[in-house]
């Protein structure tokens, strides 16, 4: 996962979590309003139904001109709430659901003392409110068959309220359909119905229940949540698309640096990353990564130095080793023993001569001072030319030698390539190859595809093992130190392959398994060719 992403996601998942607690506290805010309003509608209405009540006698009586209830020989109410009474309620308050509930009587300080008296006490008090209750009971838009009850909890809870008063969402079934959740104000308080004749207050204790549908309310709740939920998902959108726009752009700068550091290889060390003038921590690594790349370039620079001076200061004495071992050997008369000496101090000073050209081309190419002289090569006669030259070499050591492929015309240094090329068919040979194959083939590399031409050198020599496939490019590493000392050789020539190969802007790598050959590919752009004549061709 980039950054950009990290980024991206983690903007995105705060401004995410801003936007859905907003949209909590807004539905909760909305919710308690709308709740509030209810409330507040509940308790108008009630003074409004108390008021009524009073000055048009509606109660728990028949509307006559009874002085007192009458009662049957067991004290309870003989004649329950008149239907005028229910009517009324229905006309004045059509879309509340009221029910009372008469406590003959009882009185609303004594039920508070009960309510805080012993478990027994309690118990007993809410039995007989259920007898009361039960017994006594009208109501104005509900099912009679399905009243408002209370839990023994609630009922204690109004009971001992300051203002006997309770507030509770229930759900109330219909006239034949389903619950329908309800707001519902719980009074207990004496309930007064009008005056007598003598002008006395006509009241009974009495459970008033006022209640409204809440079936609007969530509905509009409802609604509200859907809009939150479509401008949270809009914002969500919105914050994410903003968060990969500006992450892209605070990673920019960085993404600037890192192409400028990559270009920067051991022959661009003079090259430089740009500085953004951003004046936060990019600009500081910028700068930390100029600083040290003016420290590697004085570090490889004066190793470049040391290795040319003292290339250049070696060759004359080494030369004049071998000169003098040589007039010795031609023109004196040296015993056996001081004939092998001269030998050894022969080949061994050639050897010496040879690793020190190796190191000052190594030195020209480190430095940027190994120059191609391009032209269009054709490849298949550059690899017939090569076996050529090297067949009489190779059939000295027993081997074949054969070039076979595609004439591919490509841009490069004939001289150069055709160096490659005997490097990679002199290290097979030293190895004990027998057949050696050069080849040739036209095939595109890279994303997107690049027209290049592969050349290839196949063995049937012992193969290399896994793990020597990624040095075998280093200066000095060779597989086997004993062997290839012997042979002359000072593992500098595959790292000469590689400048050469990479001065052509093209690739080298090596596929080999123990006991089944080597293969060695070099894979070059065709570069810029013109139409031309096989006569203008290397």
């Amino acid at each position: 996962m980039t950054l950009r992403t990290r980024l991206t996601l983690l903007y995105t998942a705060l401004l995410s979590l801003l936007l859905l607690l907003l949209a909590v506290l807004v539905l909760a805010v909305m919710r308690n309003s709308l709740l509030g309003g209810v409330d507040e509608d509940l308790k108008s209405r009630y003074s409004q139904f108390t008021n009524l009540s009073e000055q048009l006698r509606l109660g728990p009586f028949a509307s006559s001109d009874l002085q007192t209830p009458s009662t049957s020989s067991s004290g309870s109410l003989a004649d329950p709430f008149s239907t005028s009474t229910s009517s009324y309620i229905r006309r004045t308050f059509p879309n509340f659901r009221v029910q009372i509930e008469t406590l003959i009587g009882v009185d609303v300080a004594q039920l508070k003392d009960q309510a805080h008296g012993s478990a027994a006490q309690r118990r007993q008090l809410l039995d007989n409110l259920r007898r009361m209750t039960t017994a006594v009971r009208q109501s104005s838009g509900l099912d009679q068959y399905a009243p408002i009850v209370l839990t023994d909890d609630q009922l204690l809870r109004v009971i001992s309220a300051s203002d006997h008063r309770l507030l509770l969402t229930l759900n109330i079934p219909g006239y034949g359909q389903s619950s329908i959740p309800t707001r519902v104000l719980v009074q207990l308080a004496p309930y007064r119905y009008g005056r007598n004749t003598d002008n006395s207050l006509r009241e009974v204790t009495a459970l008033i229940y006022f209640g409204r549908s809440l079936t609007d309310t969530y509905k509009t709740l409802s609604i509200l949540q859907t809009i939150m939920l479509v401008l949270f998902l809009f914002g969500a959108g919105t914050a994410a698309a903003s968060a990969y726009l500006l992450a892209g752009q605070a990673l920019s700068p960085l993404r600037m640096v890192q192409r400028a550091a990559e270009q920067i290889g051991g022959r661009t060390l003079a090259q430089r990353v740009p500085e953004p003038q951003t004046g936060d921590e990019v600009q500081s690594l910028a700068h930390a990564l100029n600083l040290m790349l003016d420290r590697l370039e004085a570090s490889f620079e004066a190793q470049r130095r040391f290795t040319s001076d003292a290339s250049h200061e070696l060759r004359t004495p080494v030369t004049a080793i071998q000169g003098h071992a040589s007039y010795l050997m031609r023109r004196t008369q040296p015993t056996e023993q001081q004939q092998e000496s001269l030998g050894i101090i022969k080949n061994e000073s050639e050897r010496l001569t040879g690793l020190i050209g190796s190191l000052l081309e190594l030195a020209r190419s480190d430095s940027g001072v190994l120059q191609l002289r391009r032209q269009p090569v054709l490849a298949l006669l550059l690899l017939q030319d090569t076996a050529r030259e090297l067949r009489p070499l190779a059939q000295g050591q027993g081997a074949t030698l054969n070039a076979t492929g595609d004439e591919v015309a490509f841009e490069g240094d004939p001289d150069r390539m055709k160096q490659v090329v005997i490097n990679l068919v002199s290290n097979a040979l030293k190895v004990g190859s027998r057949h050696i194959t050069l080849s040739s083939r036209a095939e595109p590399r890279g994303t997107p595809a690049v027209s290049g031409v592969r050349l290839t050198v196949q063995d049937d020599g012992p193969g290399i093992a896994p793990e020597h496939l990624g040095r075998l490019f280093d200066r000095f590493y060779r597989v086997e130190e004993s062997r290839s000392r012997d042979q002359g050789g000072a593992g500098l020539g595959l790292s000469i392959v590689k400048s050469i190969v990479d001065a052509h802007q093209g690739q080298i790598w090596i596929e080999s398994e123990p006991g089944q050959g080597a293969q060695v590919h070099v894979w070059l752009p065709l570069g810029n060719i013109p139409d031309m004549d096989d006569e203008d061709v290397a």
